[in-house]
């Protein structure tokens, strides 16, 4: 994602446009470091999406279950091996 100093100073920016309000100057790096994170955060999502195996029946539901218990992880979290 953005870096922790951006991210601060995003948040840095929203307060003061509650209480305060911002400058033209402070609006627009606002808006340049919105537009930043959306950018970043879309990118992540798409590749999460991506990633996205879909199991529409019972054989392709065991098929990944074994995939997964050999490679020592779970697509669900949970332990590749217990059924549902």
């Amino acid at each position: 994602m953005l870096e922790q100093k951006k991210m601060d100073r995003i948040n840095a920016l929203a307060r003061k446009s509650k209480h305060v309000g911002l400058s033209s100057e402070e609006k627009r790096e606002q808006h340049t470091l919105r537009q930043e994170y959306l950018a970043k955060f879309r990118k992540s999502f798409r590749v999460q999406l991506d990633n996205i195996e879909v199991v529409d029946t019972p054989e392709e539901a065991c098929r990944l279950r074994r995939k997964y218990a050999l490679r020592g992880d779970s697509p669900s979290g949970r332990d590749a091996t217990s059924e549902n």
